[in-house]
């Protein structure tokens, strides 16, 4: 395997709650509770889990777009919790984001030509005179026509939008991109259009990705590894291959379980998972899983689990997975 882009450890990341006569914290959302894990140069990793287990606020505080309320990332060999805010811009060439919604993400007011000259402006990076055609270039990469860079955003379709995200991404050639649910607002057929052109674009920049989605068909299509998340914790790590071919932990095969299968000959028993998602801010004690967890016995309720390597790559927290 290659050498290691990014590393995390312990990363936590608590979003306090104001309430009371005089507005104390009265309490916290552990949105992210302790993930620790490597991203490894030129793969896609993939960050999966039901709609509030952290996999977005993890990607974000990797970036330091939330600050993380504790752990330690390291990118390229520079702690990046450790930097201030210029080292921070620096750094920032290197890491940046795609968005969710392509409809939020752009500025109503600037030409795709003003969004994209801005981060080049921002850094200072190219001269002047050349900035005009590296728009153009990359505009052509993501396959929009450069003529269309004196346009505004409301002119576009959300797949053009989407397309414009990525090429603002890329204009500062980055090292790392975290791909925040880029395709979940957009039609299907355009969702593959757009996951071929991440594909490509990551063979032609060498770009390292961490793919955050809920959608399971794309991420076995896109991911060399798969993080399973919940409730802010990690459930299970392992190759794309490995984690859809035969999942450890009750969660996973939970989730794989709801993945439609296109041939109506093949049978899938559906797992359903018992009582409502526990709030964030009063996760259970030991394995947080333990009260939906269709093999919970006592001992899930008072430990929790261990992270441990059930097989070569493909790492899992639960008492039981090994025994299933």
């Amino acid at each position: 395997m290659s050498e290691a882009l990014l590393e995390v450890e312990d990363l936590k990341k608590y979003f306090p709650l104001k309430g009371g006569l005089f507005g104390g914290e009265s309490g916290a959302v552990h949105a992210v509770d302790g993930v620790s894990l490597k991203v490894y140069q030129g793969e896609t990793l993939g960050i999966v889990g039901e709609s509030g287990c952290g996999k977005s606020t993890l990607g974000r505080s990797m970036l330091r777009l939330v600050e993380p309320t504790s752990g330690r990332v390291q990118f390229n060999g520079k702690n990046v919790l450790k930097l201030n805010k210029s080292e921070m811009r620096d750094l920032r060439r290197e890491m940046q984001i795609v968005f969710q919604d392509p409809y939020a993400s752009l500025n109503p007011r600037y030409t795709i030509q003003q969004t994209l000259m801005e981060p080049m402006e921002i850094h200072n990076l190219y001269e002047r005179s050349s900035r005009k055609q590296r728009v153009e270039s990359i505009l052509t990469r993501v396959g929009l026509d450069p003529s269309y860079a004196s346009r505004f955003p409301h002119e576009f379709s959300g797949g053009q939008r989407q397309r414009i995200g990525i090429a603002r991404a890329l204009i500062l050639n980055p090292k790392l991109l975290v791909l925040d649910e880029p395709v979940a607002a957009l039609d299907v057929s355009v969702q593959s259009q757009v996951i071929n052109l991440l594909e490509d674009l990551q063979g032609d920049f060498n770009l390292t990705y961490i793919f955050v989605a809920h959608d399971l068909s794309v991420v076995k299509h896109i991911s060399d590894r798969v993080l399973v998340m919940y409730l802010g914790r990690m459930a299970e790590l392992a190759s794309s291959d490995d984690l859809f071919a035969s999942p450890l932990h009750p969660y996973t095969r939970a989730l794989l379980s709801a993945v439609p299968i296109p041939n109506p000959r093949v049978k899938r028993e559906r797992i359903i998972l018992s009582g409502d998602l526990p709030s964030p801010v009063d996760p259970p004690s030991g394995c947080v899983f333990h009260t939906r967890c269709p093999v919970a016995q006592d001992l899930c309720k008072k430990q929790v689990p261990e992270w441990r390597e059930l097989r070569q790559n493909h790492f899992v927290a639960c008492h039981f997975a090994g025994e299933l």
